[in-house]
């Protein structure tokens, strides 16, 4: 039997619900919420793995930046010790990876960076060092000049990791 409304009102009168219908919409209504549910999850399970993979591009960039500067300014301190120079054609690179750190890190770094230019500069605008004078100066820690570098790079590194962006 057909539910009947009244014109004038537009309540239903009578009639019955047909059990179909209860059937099909439970399973439309089932059908959406897992559809939902499933695109729900695969979405924050695809932005959560792009943002782990952002993290350690950065920080593998980082690393490589930090890593380049040691190594330049270890070969310029090298140099620095054994020549005297007043040339800073060699100090252009070590000066703009100071200038990419800017860009990126933490104070903490650029500040040890740029005690480690310093460093480079006063070496060698100070007297050549032979080889039993570097020895000596090592033992007193004279080579030491990369330390705070390296220190202040891994807790910049270290914060990257565990940064929640």
């Amino acid at each position: 039997m057909l539910p009947v409304r009244c014109l004038r009102t537009g309540i239903l009168l009578e009639g019955d619900l047909n059990p179909a219908y209860i059937t099909a919409l439970a399973a439309l209504a089932g059908a959406l919420i897992g559809g939902l549910t499933s695109f729900a999850t695969s979405w924050l399970t695809q932005r959560t793995q792009l943002r782990h993979a952002h993290r350690e591009a950065e920080r593998s960039k980082l690393e490589t930046l930090y890593s380049d500067f040691t190594i330049e300014a270890a070969r310029l301190f090298g140099d620095a010790l054994t020549h005297q120079t007043e040339e800073i054609v060699d100090l252009v690179q070590l000066y703009a990876m100071v200038g990419r750190m800017r860009l990126v890190s933490d104070r903490e770094v650029i500040v040890a960076a740029k005690r480690v230019e310093d460093a480079i500069i006063e070496t060698y605008l100070g007297p050549n060092h032979t080889l039993r004078e570097m020895i000596e100066f090592s033992r007193k820690g004279g080579m030491d000049c990369l330390t705070e570098f390296g220190e202040a790079c891994r807790k910049d590194l270290a914060a990257h990791v565990t940064a929640v962006r």
